[in-house]
């Protein structure tokens, strides 16, 4: 039995998962443990991109899909610039192609979509609407690439097509540049006029190259200016303070690229991917970037395999996960409280008919509770809840984007109350602007929590709230969705909510990551490194394996299925599940096969037995 392919065959491409490519595992920067394994494309490998008979020839050709991918992902843009040449693997391009993209859409809007990476040039062609996103590795590349498959990425309404452009190498002169000055195409502007307006901006340095945006902060007196390649802003911040306008006190440099900024979700999520338990996310703070990209690639290329293995080609970038057979006692605080692993956009609970549909802002995170939840199960009221894909979310919406980029999350925070706000008052006030969850008073520190079923409720909310009269002297902020916590490990499959107390946000406890009680169970275990070189990164090691911790860590944990911890990694264990079910189906099948054969056989020699002996 062949097994069909979960994934199109370059979604991974530029990984470590690929032979040929930069092992972004072994960065001096964060060294990791000997003992990791690198994964190999290989046709018993379910972690591959590859497995299922998609063979070389599928790798270097832009055209290498088996169906249907090759429909939905089309490789070539109509561009001259755009069709790779036959036998380059495109995943090592670092030069991302959109097509169809709206009339008069700006290079702002595009890379307002971009955050994988630094960039190094961008090309638009608004004639034949594309564009080229050009960045300064390929794992950045990939990254965005694969992102922007897995959640379907739209402008203005619009599908976008994604490929790949031909590969290059970054200009010598802009490599220089970066090594030794950390040149971007952000350019810092210190010491600014307090009557300096961004058109003013524009115009002194638009005479170096096209402008992405221009941002001014007027309390600090500085301002940045985003170009569209590294080499405009090394002209402007080698020439401009020879202009005497721009000569001290003012200052000119390089800024930090909005595109390369990584979220501390995003830096969760390559945590989670790695298997590193969770409350030790930090230790990524010093890691390479490039490692953080490709792990996130990676993740969204798993994702997207999850995706489709159960709802088909149309399934990619789902975010809407289906519960069903609820207890009839079940209230909608009961099934948050299980639901972890991703902020939640909303969530509609339908009591007479015993279902739910949970919908994440990331599919990522969708596809990570809908792959946990089937390995270890879903409880609540020591019933089994069902799991399943719901009608698909379609993209996150643009607004939402943006108030989540910027904190946002269905939890309301209220501080500074007193004794005479109760639970019943806030929820009284707040439930005009929407269905309530949760509200949740903490008396001892004077605040309170109210939890939205759906986070635009939760921003339209904070909006009216903070201009109501008897509000104006709380502290109204965006709280923290307990939704969005790392996942819990279970036992013997029991997941339920009643196994603990709440917490601040109603949140069910976490397990400790205190050194003293030891790791969380799951994950890869950070363990000091007795290498002698102090300062740098702690080593990590896989968990189930025997490892050097160091003091106060505990033990290894065992291991989960097939040696990977589900909780760490579920879209790997899912995959891998599958995979193994698919051969066993295979297996049963083809014994089957020979036990009839052989059956078949031996009726036959009996029956010859027989008219031998008459």
């Amino acid at each position: 039995m062949q097994f069909t392919p979960l994934l199109p065959s370059q979604l991974l491409l530029g990984s470590p998962f690929q032979p040929g490519t930069p092992n972004a595992f072994t960065s001096p920067q964060f060294p990791m443990h000997g003992g990791f394994p690198q994964q190999t494309p290989t046709s018993a490998n379910p972690l591959s991109p590859t497995f299922g008979g998609l063979g070389p020839s599928g790798l270097g050709s832009p055209t290498g899909f088996s169906q249907p991918y090759a429909t939905y992902y089309p490789q070539q843009s109509p561009t001259a610039a755009s069709p790779m040449t036959p036998g380059i693997v495109p995943g090592t391009s670092r030069t991302v192609y959109l097509g169809n993209i709206p009339p008069e859409t700006s290079a702002e809007e595009i890379l307002s979509h971009v955050r994988s990476g630094q960039i190094e040039s961008v090309r638009l062609l608004p004639d034949k609407n594309c564009a080229f996103i050009s960045f300064l590795d390929s794992s950045s590349a990939t990254h965005f690439h694969s992102d922007a498959i897995l959640k379907k990425l739209a402008i203005r309404g619009q599908d976008i097509k994604v490929g790949w452009g031909k590969p290059s190498q970054v200009p010598t002169s802009v490599a220089i540049a970066v090594q030794q000055s950390g040149a971007s195409r952000n350019v810092y502007l210190g010491n600014l006029p307090e009557d300096v307006t961004e058109e003013e901006l524009r115009e002194d340095l638009g005479k170096f190259g096209p402008i992405d945006t221009v941002k001014i902060v007027r309390e600090k007196a500085i301002g940045f200016v985003h170009f569209l390649s590294i080499g405009n802003a090394i002209k402007a911040v080698n020439q401009l303070p020879q202009e005497p306008k721009w000569q001290t006190p003012r200052r000119v440099y390089y800024g930090k690229d909005r595109c390369a900024y990584v979220s501390k979700t995003q830096q969760q999520n390559a945590a989670q991917y790695l298997g590193i338990a969770p409350g030790y996310a930090h230790l990524l703070n010093n890691a390479d970037k490039e490692m953080i990209s490709t792990a996130l690639a990676q993740q969204s290329a798993a994702a997207a395999a999850v995706a489709t293995s159960a709802g088909g080609i149309n399934n990619l970038g789902n975010r809407t996960v289906y519960l069903g057979n609820i207890h009839p006692e079940t209230t909608i605080e009961e099934i948050c409280n299980v639901v972890r692993g991703g902020l939640l956009h909303h969530i509609r609970y339908i009591p007479d008919k015993h279902i739910c549909f949970v919908t994440f802002i990331d599919p990522t995170a969708a596809a990570s509770f809908y792959a946990l939840s089937n390995i270890q199960g879903l409880m609540i009221h020591n019933r089994r809840l069902k799991v399943g894909w719901g009608k698909h979310s379609g993209a996150l919406p643009p607004a939402i984007a943006l108030a989540v980029s910027g904190g946002a999350s269905r939890n309301v925070y209220i501080g500074n109350l007193d004794e005479t706000w109760t639970e019943d008052r806030l929820r009284q006030d707040f439930s005009e602007y929407g269905e309530i969850e949760l509200v949740n008073t903490l008396r001892e520190k004077s605040c309170a929590f109210v939890n939205f079923t759906n986070i635009a409720n939760a921003i339209k909310a904070i909006e009216a709230v903070r201009g109501r009269e008897e509000y104006k002297r709380f502290k109204i902020n965006f709280g923290k969705d307990r939704c969005g916590n790392p996942p819990r490990q279970t036992t013997n499959g029991n997941q339920n909510h009643q196994a603990g107390t709440p917490t601040s946000g109603g949140h069910p406890p976490l397990p400790s990551t205190s050194p003293v009680n030891g790791p969380p169970s799951g994950g890869l275990q950070p363990s000091l490194s007795h290498s002698g070189s102090g300062g740098s990164p702690a080593q990590l090691s896989p968990a189930g394996m025997h490892a050097s911790h160091g003091p106060g860590y505990g033990t290894p944990t065992t291991p989960g299925v097939n040696g990977l911890n589900p909780a760490a990694n579920p879209l790997q264990v899912y995959l891998a599940q599958q995979h193994q079910q698919q051969e066993a189906a295979a297996y049963a099948s083809n014994l089957q096969q020979q036990l009839a054969a052989q059956t078949g056989v031996y009726g036959q020699n009996s029956r010859s037995s027989s008219i031998q002996l008459a």
